[in-house]
């Protein structure tokens, strides 16, 4: 990174930020990124309306708050005496709700860039994994024979890939003025009072 790039200093990233990066930087994921971009790329009123024009922005990020939550949840429950069964319901409720948090993430994919979208497959590789995961929890759990390692396996996966959908969504930008109409808009109203100042100068 230049660190006097736009005549502004910037100082080197965060090691976290760096390690995001990473995957920002694998062009040997172009391959297979590029072939799920042509299998997701359409364009209709469902597509649209799943990418959250109706709303004027993406509607993953909102759906994903519902199976994160019920997971995290269960951790919680998990370190309660009497919170087996409470936690196992909530497993299930994640479980039922991460599939339309998917296809909605999905129908996003085809509006990525090239660097967006090597991201965007490591965070959808990171999210179906937590899912298998916390499914083999809940059938452990429903045999008598515990899932709770699994469980902690699938939070971690899935705190990997809410990282990734943050760098994604603010660090890239991925979704960002999608149905805005800038045209009405002025420069400074966009940029701050420096329209030449970059918006995160860290």
């Amino acid at each position: 990174m230049d660190p006097t790039r736009d005549g502004h200093a910037r100082s080197k990233p965060a090691w976290p930020h760096r390690v995001l990066r990473k995957a920002e930087d694998a062009g040997a994921l172009d391959g297979p990124a590029a072939q799920l971009g042509r299998l997701l790329n359409s364009e209709n009123r469902v597509t649209r309306q799943l990418r959250g024009r109706a709303l004027g922005h993406p509607l993953h990020p909102l759906a994903v708050t519902v199976p994160i939550g019920a997971w995290l949840c269960s951790a919680v429950f998990d370190l309660l005496p009497d919170g087996r069964d409470a936690a196992r319901r909530l497993i299930a409720t994640g479980l039922l709700t991460a599939p339309a948090a998917m296809v909605l993430g999905l129908a996003d994919y085809s509006g990525l860039d090239v660097r967006q979208r090597r991201v965007g497959l490591v965070h959808a590789v990171a999210n179906a994994t937590a899912t298998a995961l916390f499914g083999a929890s809940y059938l452990a759990r429903r045999r008598g024979r515990g899932g709770r390692f699994l469980a902690v396996l699938g939070l971690t996966a899935t705190s990997a890939g809410g990282a990734l959908g943050g760098h994604l969504s603010y660090a890239q930008g991925a979704g960002v003025f999608r149905w805005q109409p800038l045209d009405d808009l002025a420069p400074a109203e966009l940029a701050g009072e420096d329209p030449a100042r970059p918006r995160n100068p860290a």
